[in-house]
């Protein structure tokens, strides 16, 4: 098993706190920006019109995170509705941050009237970037030891050490033991699936496969799909060793938001979607 001992905040304040996660994501965001103001250069895109778009892709972004995290937690919200504006005490979705991300960021490029052309440039641009900075964004996660995930005996199995640690209180919680999520009788040190380890892996993988496929496929702004798909594809999977809330057939909301996702970006791979 993989101790992780650290405490998740970096500090923490009443109205003011940075965690681990927060921080990496923010490392994360600050990366895929660079690397696409890096390829937009090369292209002749200015770099007022990229920060502008991030600008809005990263106000988006956090709606749509803040959203989905509300959505799949609309109980608590609904009983506590002050704590919908409370992001600094933690509950993002990364699923909403895409979509808020990409929805942003081109509908301000719909709103100045950019062309398709640049349009589907800076969305090949950010598909690579995206993995790059969800990655670095999870290596906060892993310091986190955020979300749940089922027990295992797998050898690189970790266990979260700190009290304060979100996967700490994941494996203590009785409801676990109840729905078989865990050997009866386990404590805190029970070693649980990696999860955020597999989609860190996952995304550098895909993050390898769109560099290769950069300048090989047409139209512009078909690389954007291949992301999505990739991302899709291996969330949906990630997800089941994940103890988010279940709806149907244990299915949760990151499965059903996948699967919609899965659907659209191949059915515009193989509609449009050529190689050069």
């Amino acid at each position: 098993m993989i101790k992780i001992p650290f405490h998740p905040m970096i500090f923490e304040f009443e109205y003011l706190a940075l965690s681990w996660h927060g921080f990496f994501s923010l490392v994360g965001v600050v990366a895929a920006i660079y690397i696409v103001i890096k390829q937009s250069r090369k292209a002749g895109i200015e770099d007022d019109l990229v920060f502008n778009v991030a600008s809005w892709g990263v106000i988006g972004g956090i709606i749509g995170a803040r959203l989905v995290h509300i959505i799949d937690n609309l109980d608590y919200y609904i009983d506590n509705p002050l704590y919908f504006i409370y992001i600094w005490k933690g509950g993002i979705g990364l699923w909403g941050g895409i979509i808020g991300g990409i929805t942003g960021g081109l509908l301000y490029l719909k709103l100045t009237k950019a062309s398709s052309e640049t349009m589907g440039q800076l969305m090949d641009f950010a598909a690579p970037a995206m993995l790059a900075g969800q990655a670095i964004g999870r290596i906060g996660d892993i310091v986190n030891g955020e979300h749940c995930s089922r027990a295992t005996d797998f050898f690189f199995g970790w266990y979260f050490s700190n009290p304060n640690s979100p996967g700490y209180s994941c494996v203590v919680r009785s409801e676990n033991y109840s729905n078989g999520h865990f050997p009866r009788g386990t404590d805190p040190s029970t070693a649980v699936h990696p999860a955020v380890a597999y989609e860190f892996i996952w995304d550098i993988l895909g993050m390898v496969l769109l560099v290769a496929l950069r300048n090989k496929i047409k139209p512009l702004g078909s690389l954007w799909f291949v992301y999505l798909a990739w991302y899709s594809l291996g969330r949906f999977a990630i997800q089941w060793v994940r103890l988010d809330k279940a709806y149907i057939l244990g299915l949760q909301e990151a499965h059903f938001i996948a699967i919609i996702c899965f659907i659209v970006s191949i059915i515009f791979l193989g509609i449009k979607t050529r190689r050069i």
